[in-house]
């Protein structure tokens, strides 16, 4: 009898599986509830901002990215969190999804395989995302709670980078998956220990970098941004050609009839 192994397809989400950011959406909807100020959300923003634009390797803005992010819900009750949670899904998350990045979950689903979220963003908002589109599970960076409320602090380290690859690999030794047969999708060159940790890598929305790569590689490459960006460009000029046409015909008609 031949041996069956467990596989898994591992995706990352801000801007693979939705537009955008988690924890903007998260920190958006706690702010029009009244959960912080306008200076704590600048300061969240300014962090977001220096991790994004400096090298993002850099210990230094990744620890104050990481301090940035647990601050803005310590003292929180995780209840209280929770509930919010389900309603910036629906309200935020859910109409910025890519429907082409479900499809491919959901793919692997059907062929009896394990579909996993690997995030930088809190694991508690990762596990709603998962729930909500009947994905497996989902690995977060972990926040601290004490006594039901979130302390600010983090346990453990921000999952970015290398510790996407940890992070999946201790998940295969525990759910026996062999990751030479598992797959992973990510949209950023930063993700790039998550793709080589498996056997078959792919980029969803890639960044310049990580396009390269994938080309130079052989990798799928899946970009659901073109749809949108050639609804936009050619939507206009379809509309006034059916309209022109629909203004030529009548003298077309009545030329022949003549």
């Amino acid at each position: 009898m031949a041996l069956v192994t467990k596989r898994a397809a591992f995706f990352d989400v801000d801007n693979t599986l939705i537009r955008g950011s988690t924890l903007y959406f998260l920190g958006r909807g706690m702010y029009q509830r009244g959960f912080f100020t306008k200076k704590d959300v600048s300061r969240f923003v300014l962090a977001n901002l220096r991790f994004k634009l400096t090298g993002k390797e850099n210990p230094e803005e990744i620890q104050r990215w990481q301090n940035a992010a647990t601050d803005f819900i310590g003292g929180h009750d995780v209840a209280q969190i929770e509930k919010m949670a389900q309603e910036v899904y629906d309200q935020y998350v859910s109409p910025a999804l890519w429907q082409g990045t479900i499809d491919i979950a959901q793919s692997h689903l059907s062929q009896g395989e394990e579909v996993w979220l690997v995030t930088a963003a809190p694991e508690d908002m990762a596990h709603l995302i998962s729930q909500r589109l009947g994905f497996t599970g989902a690995l977060g960076s972990k926040a601290q709670i004490k006594d039901g409320v979130y302390t600010g602090a983090m346990l453990g380290n921000l999952l970015h980078g290398k510790e996407k690859a940890k992070a999946i690999q201790e998940l295969a030794q525990e759910r026996e998956f062999d990751l030479k047969n598992c797959y992973s999708y990510s949209d950023s060159h930063n993700d790039l220990p998550l793709l080589l940790a498996v056997g078959h890598p792919s980029a969803i929305n890639p960044d310049a970098i990580l396009r390269i790569r994938a080309l130079r590689d052989g990798w799928p490459i899946h970009d659901f941004r073109r749809a949108r960006v050639l609804n936009r460009f050619l939507g206009p000029v379809v509309s006034r050609l059916a309209a022109l046409g629909a203004l030529v015909t009548p003298r077309w008609g009545r030329s022949k009839e003549r």
